[in-house]
């Protein structure tokens, strides 16, 4: 029976509103309460029972009636518990707190939640039961806490005994009332505050108050209405935004309270004593007679704190009361103190940018700003600010902190002058040094680092020409090395146009590009590079300022040059890309002084281009050029048509070219899908890889010619020597193979069962691969057999990946959709391949290899690499004989250099382009040793990962 009612608790848990399907909410409470009462039920069995009353209260409790029987139920039940059942009685009071809560009866002031909190108040004050019924306490002062935060003043008529429970509790649990005390006092006093007439008197009442009244919900009466919480935080900037208690200076008793609190609130965990400082700050902002230096004693404290959470205290305590408790001595020292908390190495980097968000977010005591925006403080000068400034050594979250932190101080001092200041020229010589960074083809993060700090400067900087003249020119030549920049680049010139309107440089950037496009010699021109070039064209056509005629020279003398190949290659992406310059040519404002030489390009890809999805895309827009006026092909290629008289005047200036039922904005719109409709599942049963198709060949050359068979290894011969003149081959040994099925999602849609055409998109999210080519599926049906798709990646460092992946397809219907599949990992092992020896070897020759490069690598003397990079090392386990034989046959049998049988195993794996990972394993007295040699250091934290993954589910 327990084991049935874990199994029905996962279910439930699992998803709700399925498993009610079988079932009501109300049979499915009956039977837990009704389990719950069963004495022969263990207590295990009746906590896991009330999780989904701690988990779905409301979904079990729909009505203020149900909630209070279930209270009742389970307060019966509390009652009914053994002592010693602690953990059981500790989640009844967590089961009755959610549902009390959540179904709104505390707010309501029911019979049930009136007797629970008398039942809370009284655990909480058996202070006497020692260490055995502190956890039970603990529970009930969050359950406590928890009422009171969703009906506020709930205690108000309990502070004193809140008070005096707080002053005498000795144990950790101190801190547990320190808090509950701290909330019910805010609430109470922020209630008090808004009542008309409030006045002294009523602040004595509340703070000696400790009468157990009946509980009315009535604002009248300390609570508020609809369980409505106080706004939090109350404090949201200077005194004055929150409500006021005008008490005079007869504050002796509140005055007395605080100090108290502030003493003890050295025992607390820096969480708690902000959490209390916090409380303490709102009180003090709503009692005006209570001056803000009862806190001026925690300030050295708080001040020189290494705790982040003490430090937020302390600004907002300076936010809150500004001169009345910081003096301009203090506010200097803290902005000194940030600045050196931002740069010190000992901070985490969340850390450091956190004090530099804390520095542009500075509250000064006397803000410049009038209309109350945040300006930087006047105190951070630039010879302050100059531990900060953002090196190629910092991490690129923080350097483009301190990039923005250092460009508002340079502004803000002044030295954004024509000529421009010294600070300005540094981040400029700084931008230029992550620009240098990326020509030497630094890392993906350093490339989006190096842009975004373009943005940055630009950004602050634009204004100054001879910057942005330079930075100009600087985009240009990266851009002519390293052609696989243009999306950053456009990204850049999108985002500095919609920002800086006033600014030119986009354009500027735009039509810079566009001439060292133009200018770049024609002969040397390779494929891939022309897609990058028209991604930028086409992008470049968007600006109806800059001329086309550049443009559309250098797209005729590409497409009908012999030595460019574009049109013999049928390369389907690139006959898009130079289809998108087309498209934004056909609505560009110079289009008459291009139409002839436009009309003779879209002709040509028309007749010889070698994909016939081009071609017919072509011959559309050579129709729509020759056909139509420029107010109707304006009108016809525009984006965006949605609504009805829109769609209709489209359909009206089509029909001279096309039948009244075919929709042009179809024909030519790719529909993206809202969820993935494919994806690739991994397919182990595949042999593990045998080589590149280099390999093979070479291989397959040598069976077929006898002349070149290569004789077995001679003895003599020095077998690394042999084995590493394979490598001299171009490509050998370099690809990886990787099999996937291509499976409809789990998620039905009978408009995708049958899809034709499927091109795929693979995009790598690191630089560790090449880039893949694109992958052509014929079709995939829902009933037929799945396809297998074989992904090719040619590794530069053998390390596990994310590789992402879109598609283009077409449904039965004729439409053309887009979709994203789910991210493709490749897997550490999944690169493994058997060493790669000629196929003439045998298994001695290969063990031969092995213990060479073992030799080689323990001795520090790696001839073909750094001996740095080599390195040994040792993996332990626990593992049992047979357990190791199955594991070594399981993970390891293909590199095997030696017999299953022999004690000592002896592995060998090969990770192209040209790494290797050698294992000694044997089985000791006490553990399991993995002996481990490598000629890549770097791969030793993925083997030690892979090897525990391994071990631990073996």
């Amino acid at each position: 029976m327990a084991a049935n009612w874990v199994e029905r608790i996962t279910a439930f848990s699992r998803s709700p509103s399925e498993f009610l399907l079988c079932t009501s909410s109300e049979t499915f409470l009956a039977e837990l309460l009704r389990e719950l009462r069963d004495d022969k039920a263990s207590d295990s069995v009746k906590v896991a029972l009330l999780s989904p009353l701690c988990e779905y209260p409301t979904l079990l409790c729909p009505s203020i009636t149900v909630a209070e029987e279930t209270a009742l139920e389970l307060m019966s039940v509390f009652a009914q518990c053994l002592p010693k059942s602690l953990q059981l009685r500790c989640h009844l009071l967590l089961a009755l707190t959610s549902v009390l809560t959540c179904s709104f009866c505390v707010s309501t002031a029911s019979s049930g939640s009136q007797d629970f909190l008398a039942l809370l108040l009284q655990i909480a004050q058996e202070t006497n039961d020692g260490a055995a019924v502190r956890p039970l306490r603990a529970v009930a002062c969050d359950c406590l806490r928890e009422l009171e935060a969703c009906c506020p003043g709930l205690l108000t008529q309990r502070l004193e005994l809140l008070s005096g429970l707080r002053q005498k509790e000795t144990s950790r649990l101190h801190q547990a009332y320190a808090g509950l005390h701290i909330l019910g006092l805010r609430n109470a006093v922020y209630l008090l505050a808004l009542q008309p007439g409030a006045g002294p008197n009523d602040l004595k009442a509340l703070l000696g108050g400790n009468e157990v009244t009946e509980w009315e919900p009535d604002p009248d009466s300390g609570t508020l209405k609809n369980n409505s919480a106080l706004p939090s935080p109350l404090v949201l900037g200077p005194m004055g935004r929150v409500p006021t208690l005008q008490t005079g200076a007869d504050c002796r008793e509140l005055r007395s309270l605080l100090s108290s609190l502030l003493e003890e609130s050295y025992l607390l965990t820096p969480i708690a004593q902000a959490a209390l400082l916090y409380g303490l700050i709102e009180v003090v902002a709503m009692v005006p007679g209570v001056s803000p230096a009862v806190l001026r004693a925690q300030l050295l404290r708080l001040l020189g704190t290494s705790e982040v959470c003490l430090l937020h205290t302390a600004l907002l305590m300076k936010a809150t009361f500004t001169d009345s408790l910081f003096s301009a001595e203090d506010e200097a020292f803290v902005l000194k103190r940030l600045v050196s908390l931002s740069q010190h190495p000992l901070q985490s980097t969340p850390e450091k940018l956190f004090y530099m968000d804390c520095i542009l977010h500075f509250p000064e005591n006397r803000p410049i700003s009038a209309d109350g925006d945040e300006s930087l403080p006047v105190l951070l000068t630039p010879r302050l600010a100059a531990a900060l400034v953002p090196t190629v050594f910092n991490d690129s979250a923080s350097m483009l902190a301190r990039l923005n932190l250092l460009s508002l101080v340079y502004l803000e001092d002044g030295e954004d002058e024509e000529e421009g200041g010294r600070g300005v020229a540094y981040l400029y010589d700084h931008l230029i040094s992550l620009c240098r960074i990326v020509e030497n083809r630094g890392s993906r993060e350093m490339v989006v680092t190096f842009f975004r700090a373009s943005f940055l400067f630009l950004y602050h900087f634009s204004h100054v020409e001879r910057y942005a003249e330079s930075l100009t020119q600087r985009m240009c030549e990266l851009y002519i090395r390293h052609t696989r920049l243009a999306p950053h680049l456009i990204n850049l010139a999108n985002h500095t146009q919609d920002r800086l309107v006033e600014s030119g440089w986009a354009a500027q950037l735009l039509g810079a590009l566009q001439t060292v496009i133009i200018d770049a010699p024609l002969g040397q021109l390779k494929l891939q590079e022309l897609r990058w070039h028209f991604m930028v064209l086409a992008r470049v056509a968007e600006e109806g300022e800059i001329s086309q005629r550049s443009t559309i020279s250098f797209l005729f003398s590409v497409i009908t040059s012999s030595s460019s190949s574009l049109c013999v290659s049928g390369d389907w992406r690139l006959g898009n890309s130079v289809l998108s310059v087309c498209r934004q040519l056909l609505v560009h404002p110079s289009l008459d002084t291009i139409l002839s030489r436009l009309a003779d390009i879209l002709q040509h890809l028309t007749c010889n281009y070698g994909d016939t999805d081009i071609q017919d895309h072509a011959r559309l827009y050579y129709t729509l050029l020759t056909t139509l006026s420029r107010e109707k092909l304006g009108a016809v290629l525009a984006q965006g048509v949605s609504n009805g008289g829109q769609h209709a005047k489209t359909r009206s200036l089509s029909s001279s070219i096309m039948a009244e039922s075919e929709d042009l904005t179809t024909a030519l719109t790719i529909r993206q899908t809202g969820r993935p409709i494919f994806k690739l599942v991994r397919l182990d049963s595949y042999e593990p890889q045998r080589g590149t198709e280099t390999g093979q060949k070479l291989e397959l050359h040598n069976e077929l010619d006898p002349h070149q068979t290569e004789p077995p290894m001679d003895p003599e011969r020095d077998i690394l020597e042999a084995y590493r003149a394979q490598f001299h081959n171009p490509g050998f040994a370099s690809e990886i193979t990787l099999h996937y099925k291509l499976t409809h999602t789990e998620v039905h849609d009978a408009h995708f069962d049958q899809l034709y055409s499927i091109r795929m998109h693979l995009d790598l999210t690191d630089s560790h691969y090449r880039e893949l080519s694109d992958l052509s599926i014929p079709c995939l049906f829902r009933d037929r057999v799945l396809p297998v798709v074989k992904l090719r990646l040619e590794p530069r460092q053998p390390y596990p990946t994310t590789l992402r992946a879109s598609a283009i397809f077409t449904t039965q219907d004729g439409l053309s959709w887009h979709t994203n599949l789910p991210d493709i990992q490749v897997a550490f092992q999944q690169v493994f391949m058997p060493l790669p020896v000629p196929w003439a070897w045998g298994d001695g020759d290969k063990l031969r290899v092995f213990e060479r490069t073992w030799e080689e690598i323990s001795s520090g003397e790696c001839r073909d690499r750094d001996a740095a990079e080599c390195a040994t090392s040792l993996f332990c386990c626990e593992l049992e004989e047979k357990a190791l034989h199955g594991l070594v046959e399981k993970h390891f049998l293909p590199y095997l250099m030696t017999d299953l049988s022999e004690d000592q195993y002896k592995v060998l794996v090969y990770l192209p382009p040209q790494s290797h990972v050698l294992l000694k394993i044997t089985s000791e007295e006490d553990a399991v040793q993995f002996n481990i040699a490598t000629d890549n250091w770097q791969l030793l934290p993925f083997i030690n990962s892979f090897l525990h993954t391994i071990t631990t589910c073996s």
